[in-house]
């Protein structure tokens, strides 16, 4: 590959896809709007958690086939990798892509591709078509395209060659161009189909994780009320062959399984009973668990005469990542601190965060009352504790 890229967007998705590209040939000017960003991927490092994503950055830098920008510059291949969150009232935002659409329409020529990459509601590459022409760039002349990132956080550099990839044009050319360029970096299969297909293709992906998560999570509550172990349930269930029932949680995390599915229900309004439904008992998830801590605290300071320290174990959104995004554990602890318990906070994966000082979780495991698991990362698994804890992701299921 000896094209020129442009990737808007150097985050979770963003930043992989630069870096690989880079390493295959192509000359990649990355963009991102927050210059420590930049700074810190020309030095050759990375300011997000990956395996492997290190020494792929570090070699492209080095190469000259990568360097970061805050804006863009002309290309043959431009791809919008911003994040694409909800306002208030699950209201999708695609304010991000909106201006990366706008920021890269002064360097747009004849021939280029223009790939949105960002999980996105349905219309909104049609939405950049129509930014570019208002914009002045001919979009008869260029190949517009949405291709949904599908990989999974922890093992993003293998997924993001390995998976099928989804590609929708908002031409029947667009689409046969864009599917060409992918083919020449993804071992997996390359699915042409429209734009508006594509963009719900990754809807309906991560709508079925949900309201598969959220079956998990009632049974948790249930069980919980029931007297009886999930864990061990559910493991009972999944010996049918037609059974196969998720691990339950705290809720629902990551910028695509808590996010996504409201762009549909926001579209589809009383049609999407059920996926709003899922919604709704994994965002309730969250609060039960708050309760039950909080219940727990109670008891014991009735018990013992002492408000107990209380160790919130993890904050990502998943194992043993350092992403927070729309995290459920991160809502747990900040409800619990907002509601004035003793809350020692443990995510071995950052080292610092703005709203919380985060502890190392053996010093917190020693001076806590109670012991809250959150997230199930390695570092939590086979631990002996002596004291009172309670388990919302199967550390020792």
């Amino acid at each position: 590959m000896n094209k020129r890229v442009c990737v808007v967007g150097l985050g979770y998705i963003g930043l992989p896809t630069a870096a690989l590209l880079a390493s295959k040939g192509c000359k990649v000017h990355g963009v991102d709007v927050i210059k420590n960003v930049v700074d810190t991927i020309n030095q050759g490092k990375i300011h997000i958690v990956e395996p492997e994503l290190d020494k792929f950055v570090k070699e492209a830098v080095e190469s000259g086939n990568l360097k970061a920008d805050t804006k863009p510059n002309f290309a043959d291949v431009f791809i919008i990798a911003v994040p694409t969150p909800f306002h208030k009232g699950f209201i999708p935002n695609i304010d991000y892509v909106i201006s990366a659409a706008e920021s890269i329409a002064p360097y747009i020529k004849d021939g280029n591709i223009v790939v949105l990459e960002s999980t996105s509601p349905v219309g909104t590459t049609e939405k950049i078509g129509e930014i570019l022409k208002n914009k002045g760039v001919d979009i008869s002349k260029i190949y517009i395209a949405h291709c949904p990132e599908r990989v999974l956080p922890g093992k993003i550099m293998k997924e993001i060659v390995q998976n099928d990839r989804i590609v929708g044009g908002i031409t029947q050319i667009s689409t046969k161009k864009v599917a060409e360029f992918y083919k020449e970096f993804v071992d997996g299969e390359v699915l042409q189909t429209d734009s508006k297909t594509a963009e719900m293709s990754k809807l309906t992906e991560n709508s079925f994780r949900d309201v598969n998560i959220a079956f998990a999570n009632e049974l948790s509550i249930l069980c919980d009320k029931f007297g009886i172990n999930v864990w061990e349930l559910i493991s009972l269930a999944n010996r049918h062959p037609r059974v196969n029932i998720l691990s339950p949680g705290c809720g629902v995390g990551g910028h695509c399984i808590a996010v996504d599915p409201w762009f549909i229900v926001h579209a589809g309004g009383n049609d999407a009973k059920l996926i709003k439904t899922a919604r709704e008992v994994n965002n309730y998830k969250i609060q039960w668990v708050v309760k039950k801590i909080k219940n727990t605290a109670l008891k014991f300071e009735l018990e013992s005469g002492k408000k107990p320290k209380i160790a919130c174990m993890g904050l990502a959104f998943k194992p043993d990542i350092d992403d927070l995004r729309e995290s459920p554990a991160v809502l747990v602890t900040r409800d619990l601190i907002q509601g004035g318990f003793d809350i020692l906070v443990i995510e071995p994966n950052i080292k610092s965060h703005k709203d919380f000082e985060i502890i190392n979780y053996e010093k917190a495991i020693d001076i806590a009352d109670i012991v809250v698991f959150l997230v199930a990362h390695k570092e939590f698994k086979g631990l002996k504790i002596q004291k009172q804890f309670l388990d919302f992701c199967g550390i020792f299921k």
